[in-house]
């Protein structure tokens, strides 16, 4: 039974260990040469000079994206890249407001906004009527661009000063990508093991938000 038992654990490991190459394999065969990539990286590009290459990365595009492809796309690249810059910095936002501050009132009848918890755990602490809520406020703020181009707060400048600003958001953007994956990488730990980092705030890096 011993034996039995060995032989039907490797039987199983070869089997991972074969669809694993597989999976390796595949990935492998979709994948760009170094050698194309590295051409890519190292061509010059129409848009080196574009808003948004700074040092000291300069213009980083590893992968060649910009290469052979025409105004127009990139100009929506660029578009997709800010709203996710943006969604980003509402996200990070979104992540630290809720350690200290909540909305009074209710999400859905006999559920508080203060009964919710912050970060990845409102997932299924959020009723049905709440995420109806907030998939039809941000369907209709999509469609019908009610956060379009604000007047409030803008200030009257020229090409220089437009540019630095539009410099500084994308790299506000770019930064929020990143703090935001950090944030649900650590949050998610933290929820599946408690406690794993010794800690008992979310936002760690913040301690003065909990004083």
């Amino acid at each position: 039974f011993f034996f039995f038992l060995v032989w039907k654990l490797l039987k199983r490991i070869k089997m991972k260990l074969a669809i694993v190459a597989s999976l390796i394999a595949g990935a492998a065969a979709f994948a760009p040469s170094k050698q194309s990539i590295r051409s890519s990286a190292l061509n010059d590009s129409p848009y080196e000079n574009e808003i948004g290459v700074v040092a000291p990365t300069g213009f980083f595009d590893p992968f060649g994206l910009s290469t052979n492809i025409d105004a127009e796309t990139f100009e929506a690249y660029r578009a997709s890249e800010l709203k996710h810059g943006r969604v980003c910095m509402l996200a990070v936002i979104g992540y630290i407001v809720p350690e200290v501050f909540r909305f009074p009132g209710e999400i859905a009848p006999g559920v508080a906004f203060a009964d919710i918890p912050n970060g990845v755990a409102a997932i299924e602490a959020v009723p049905s009527l709440g995420w109806l809520q907030m998939f039809f406020l941000i369907g209709a703020t999509d469609y019908y661009g009610f956060l379009g181009d604000f007047d409030i707060g803008k200030k009257p400048v020229g090409k220089p000063d437009l540019e630095e600003l539009q410099l500084n958001e994308l790299q506000n953007g770019r930064l929020a990508m990143l703090a935001f994956l950090e944030l649900l990488r650590h949050d998610s730990q933290n929820f599946v093991s408690p406690g794993f980092d010794g800690y008992d705030n979310l936002i760690t890096g913040l301690p003065f938000l909990y004083e």
